[in-house]
């Protein structure tokens, strides 16, 4: 789950979206007033999302959003006329007065879309090189010669080999590699 901060330029504010949120489910690592109080919780963070309004007590959101990193999101919560033009990326705008259960569900959507995309960048750097397909190609094509395998069979043995030993499918297709080849 993604880390939350709020900052409001009044500390009771943001302390009032705090509790709503914490009762919601969020984890809300701080409360500013600040921006510059922001990027120092952000420099300590991999991701997450900034609940703020229009207008910091050093900055307006526009520059926030601007020193974010690209791994934090922003939602935005002020009058629509102060936000409608902007369409700044990595900025979702919730529409003064705020109701609690907007807040919670634009919070959910925004938590389960960063989820995703951790997910999509998670599978991205797990995709295998040539030389592991390689591996476990000659690995299944082993057991079916030896064992009279169809492919699915073998893949769904290296598989089983591969949960049941704790290895990853790479390992697992060159233990049976250096075993069977003997």
């Amino acid at each position: 789950m993604a880390d939350v901060i709020v900052v409001f330029p009044n500390k009771d504010n943001a302390i009032n979206i705090r509790n709503i949120l914490t009762r919601g489910g969020c984890e809300v690592i701080g409360v500013c007033t600040t921006g510059a109080q922001v990027l120092h919780y952000t420099e300590l963070l991999d991701e997450g999302i900034v609940v703020c309004g229009y207008k910091l007590a050093d900055m307006l959101y526009t520059e926030l959003r601007e020193y974010l990193p690209k791994e934090f999101e922003m939602l935005l919560v002020a009058s629509p006329e102060k936000w409608q033009g902007d369409n700044m990326e990595g900025v979702v705008g919730l529409n003064m007065p705020i109701k609690v259960y907007d807040l919670l569900n634009t919070m959910n959507m925004m938590l389960q879309a960063m989820d995703r995309r951790r997910r999509k960048r998670k599978q991205e750097r797990s995709q295998r090189d040539s030389k592991q397909q390689k591996l476990i190609k000659d690995a299944k094509e082993l057991l079916m010669a030896r064992n009279n395998m169809t492919e699915e069979e073998a893949h769904r043995y290296l598989q089983k080999c591969s949960m049941d030993s704790g290895n990853n499918i790479v390992e697992t297709a060159e233990m049976v590699l250096s075993i069977m080849s003997e």
